[in-house]
């Protein structure tokens, strides 16, 4: 199995990186290291792509919201970093419309606004379809169920979003990673790193296990996202960065919108505030909360707040309930504060943008990534690969191309096996897609075998858990390759089957009892009994 597999090369050789971390920073800096042909490790305390990175909004934005704070220099690097992920993934990231109303008494008019979206269409290159100004009629005409008797008019502008859930893309990284030969593991918590003459030496527990370990490189890399500081504690690392919290919450229902575009409004409190399509359901939300411990839970007055504002601005008969909620997602926002900047722990944190900071220590080759979002994420590991390189690390292949999806020729091939086996015609009527472009968009080259699989076995192509498009040629792949430790990790990690499907459903599918039982073998009624009462 591959996580046995790599927990036992951890004892054959000394690292050149040890990151710890495999959220989007970490899993990113994994994938882009490794391509310049360094020996990486990546481990995690809990599973790949777990915690923040798994409580986004899957919004792949430029950061329309930081123009009003004039962050036109960070707007712009955002802009370029959504451009190039659209043209790196095509397959996984989409553009998408945004339509945003305007209420009368808005401490800007909708013009205002207009001429801003047009600002940052300019900005971003113009790269995305052409700002659009709306007037009542045209908001309604567009999605019906907007309440336009308090709106002063609108304006729909385009930026990019991921259709499958935001830590399927974290877990492209790891993958690309282990295929560039690196480490990767999760479950498997540092401890705590000392430098001992030119190595560090970082010792680390397998958490299903209880095993101690340790594990050397020449480098380490700290990418605990919200836990950073705490990570750097433990290691007795002072760095001038840290962070400060913020909770933002979001709501899964079934959904309301008419068409594949993402609905915006400005909310009771003047802040963003989104419908976003995910599949046959929308993710609403979402607060911005200032927390000082984690993790962040959703609270009796954040679903209130988010129920009352989607309701205040969409005619839905009969309005939102807790009832209709089927999932809720609850991140923490780590936000970049230091004695340098403007913004201090008791000053205005809410005025703090999510870029990222990375904060190296050259004198014993310890670096901090601080912030950040899956936006940058392409430029964190630009600057990895360049911080590691200025500490001294010989870099031999020096890949500038070390992100993206498999050429389109390959693409083409695939889809011409794909035809020949008559893979699509086997769709099932209810799939947002044909297959073959599923599992393309999912798995890349990975995906030949795939349809392989199925034109020997019909099968392979049925789908597993009832209102899911999850295939049994899937659930055989992850059990093999994608180091599924818990139920919670295929549910919510490499799925997003969790957020989609009530609790109550799942535990009824029999399906779900055949996952397990490929999953975990003969630990499967565990598996399954570990999960549910966890909920």
């Amino acid at each position: 199995m591959p996580r046995e597999d790599n927990l036992s090369k951890l004892k054959e050789k000394t690292f050149d990186v040890l990151i710890v971390g495999a959220g989007i920073n970490g899993s990113v800096s994994a994938a882009a290291l490794s391509a310049q042909g360094a020996k990486v490790c990546l481990i995690d305390q809990g599973d790949f792509g777990g915690q923040t990175s798994q409580e986004s909004s899957n919004l792949v934005w430029g950061g329309i919201k930081y123009m009003e704070n004039f962050e036109f220099g960070l707007v712009r690097k955002l802009c370029m970093a959504r451009n190039r992920l659209l043209r790196a993934y095509p397959s996984s990231l989409k553009e998408i419309r945004f339509l945003t109303t305007i209420e009368k008494g808005f401490r800007f008019p909708p013009v205002i606004l207009y001429a801003g979206a047009w600002l940052y269409w300019l900005i971003g290159n113009g790269f995305t379809r052409l700002p659009v100004l709306l007037g009542k009629k045209a908001i309604k005409n567009r999605e019906h169920n907007i309440r336009v008797e308090n709106v002063a008019g609108g304006f729909e502008y385009s930026d990019a979003y991921l259709p499958e859930c935001d830590t399927r893309f974290v877990f492209e990284f790891v993958r690309k990673a282990r295929s560039n030969g690196s480490v990767t593991t999760n479950y498997l918590e540092s401890l705590g790193s000392e430098r001992k003459g030119d190595l560090w030496s970082t010792q680390v527990r397998d958490v299903v296990t209880g095993h101690k370990s340790l594990i050397r490189s020449r480098i380490l890399i700290n990418a605990c996202g919200p836990l950073v500081d705490d990570q750097n504690k433990r290691s007795r690392i002072t760095t001038r960065n840290h962070h400060l919290f913020s909770k933002g919450i979001h709501l899964i229902i079934n959904r309301i919108a008419d068409e594949n575009r993402i609905l915006a409004f400005f909310a009771s409190d003047g802040r963003l505030f989104f419908a976003i399509p995910m599949g046959s359901k929308s993710c609403v939300g979402t607060t911005d909360t200032r927390v000082d411990s984690l993790p962040p839970e959703v609270t009796a007055e954040d679903r209130r707040f988010v129920l009352d504002n989607i309701n205040e601005r969409l005619t839905l008969d009969p309005p939102l309930t807790e009832a209709d909620i089927i999932s809720e997602r609850c991140g923490v926002r780590p936000l970049v504060s230091n004695p340098d900047s403007k913004t201090k722990d008791k000053g205005d944190w809410s005025s703090l943008s999510r870029k990222h900071a990375i904060e190296v220590d050259s004198e014993i080759g310890h670096v901090s990534i601080f912030g950040g979002k899956l936006t940058d994420c392409l430029n964190v590991g630009n600057e990895i690969i360049e911080d590691v390189a200025e500490l001294g690390m010989e870099l031999p292949n020096r890949d500038p191309e070390w992100f993206g999806e498999p050429p389109v020729v390959e693409y083409r091939k695939y889809l011409q096996r794909a035809d020949a086996l008559q893979i699509d015609k086997i769709t099932p009527v209810d799939f947002s897609e044909p297959i073959s472009q599923r599992l393309w968009r999912r798995y890349g080259k990975t995906a030949c075998n795939m349809i392989e699989e199925i034109g020997r076995d019909k099968s392979m192509a049925e789908v597993i858990i009832k209102g899911s498009e999850y295939l049994r040629c899937e659930l055989h792949y992850a059990a093999v390759e994608e180091m599924i430790v818990k139920l919670d990790d295929l549910l919510r990690r490499r799925t997003n089957i969790s957020q989609t499907i009530r609790q109550e459903s799942l535990q009824k599918d029999r399906g779900l009892v055949e996952a397990c039982e490929v999953l975990f073998n003969n630990k499967g009624e565990g598996a399954f009994n570990e999960y549910f009462n966890s909920q």
